[in-house]
């Protein structure tokens, strides 16, 4: 018998309960903290790769609205406060059994049917369709990533090789703001230019999750 099976085998019994109950109440504290520790220093990492590319971009944290101190991801905002916008994100998605990882680019605004149709973001879509990236309402783009963030094998993962599993997250945002970062510049600049439409807000978008079947 293995040291798992041993230990469900212990916990599974009557006279346990309590002390199962006790280290499930601190085992969702400890993933709780690893996955905050996860997003806090990825935004390190984020924030490293705006300077170091000197992006015109400020990270922001994404917290649970219905957790206390709980982080769900992160997100950009442009130094140049346009009204209409293409928002870089990447956040965790509860999905029934667990919570996944995505992400890609969110309006910061609903936009209207000409700002959808104009040429520099017809080519930044364009530019990011090869990548298996899909539309939605309020997302520009986005796609899933191979994570999920409160399993057991990212958890160990992320606290044996801390390191390779942030610059492996760190790509997509790489892929997004460096290798496809004009073309996104020059989408936000025509929106910036194209006129204003009502705004929404980020918890009003999250409404619209994409969910897995989509």
């Amino acid at each position: 018998m293995n040291e798992e099976q041993a230990a469900l085998d212990f916990f599974s019994r009557d006279e346990n309960l309590p002390l199962a109950l006790i280290a499930a109440e601190h085992l969702d504290g400890i993933r709780r903290r690893l996955n905050n520790e996860f997003w806090l220093s990825l935004r390190e990492q984020l924030d490293a790769l705006l300077a170091a590319n000197s992006l015109p971009w400020v990270s922001k944290l994404a917290e649970d609205r219905n957790t206390d101190d709980c982080l769900v991801g992160l997100y950009l905002e442009p130094l140049a406060g346009n009204r209409v916008f293409l928002r870089p994100f990447m956040e965790q998605q509860f999905m029934g059994d667990g919570y996944r990882i995505f992400h890609g680019l969110m309006w910061s605004a609903s936009p209207d049917a000409a700002q959808k149709s104009l040429p520099p973001v017809l080519a930044l879509a364009e530019t990011l369709s090869p990548g298996g990236f899909k539309e939605g309402d309020n997302f520009f783009a986005w796609q899933w990533l191979p994570w999920h963030p409160r399993r057991r094998d990212f958890l160990l993962q992320f606290t044996a090789h801390r390191g390779r599993l942030l610059e492996e997250a760190t790509q997509p945002w790489r892929h997004l703001l460096v290798s496809c970062g004009a073309r996104l510049q020059l989408a936000n600049l025509a929106l910036a230019d194209s006129g204003t439409s009502a705004t929404i807000s980020l918890d009003q978008l999250r409404r619209e999750l994409p969910s897995q079947s989509a």
